[in-house]
């Protein structure tokens, strides 16, 4: 079985390079690296006697995490800047400005949808009028937690770059082989 999967010219894994981050306000050329939404499961523990057991608890979503290159035109540091401010925040210069705060709606809405997709290859015949969507993933709710402008080094000649952490409350798949879904089926070993 293990030659034949080799030996097969149409096997084709994921490959990491082939992807796109959809959002709103960021040209997809500036982005450079992205996390894919991972979730963890929770436990809760219950000891009895001199025994420890384990159930499964709530899903939580960890938070996505974007790179960027910072080019001078589109600025992207100012559009960050504006997508923050669009989310409520105001600098507290005056009384009547310091009492307005973030929402989630206004974060939300400030961003915009973000969607990952990862992309297949193009077949040989060149036929496909591009690549075929792999997988996309989609996220829920989601507003900026953290911005990290780069560092400046007068001895670094790299391309300045900006991190930006993303909050989502859920994240829909879309693709893959509905053969490849989970056992529903016991499996006694």
């Amino acid at each position: 079985m293990a030659e034949s999967f080799w030996a097969d010219y149409k096997v084709e894994p994921k490959r990491k390079f082939r992807w796109v981050l959809h959002l709103d306000h960021i040209p997809a050329w500036t982005l450079k690296k992205v996390t894919k939404p991972s979730y963890t499961v929770s436990e809760i523990k219950h000891s009895f006697i001199n025994h420890s057991f384990y159930y499964p608890g709530r899903v939580e979503y960890n938070e996505v995490e974007f790179t960027l290159v910072d080019p001078v035109e589109p600025d992207a540091a100012s559009t960050l800047i504006a997508i923050l401010k669009g989310m409520g925040y105001v600098i507290p210069s005056a009384y009547e400005t310091a009492t307005q705060t973030i929402t989630k709606e206004a974060a939300h809405l400030a961003l915009g949808e973000v969607k990952i997709q990862q992309l297949g290859g193009v077949g040989i015949d060149g036929s496909v009028g591009g690549p075929e969507i792999l997988e996309t993933w989609t996220l829920k709710n989601c507003w900026i937690k953290e911005i990290n402008f780069n560092d400046l080094d007068y001895e670094a000649d790299d391309i300045g770059e900006i991190t930006v952490k993303v909050r989502y409350d859920w994240a829909e798949f879309e693709g893959g082989d509905a053969k490849s879904t989970a056992p529903t089926e016991r499996m006694d070993i």
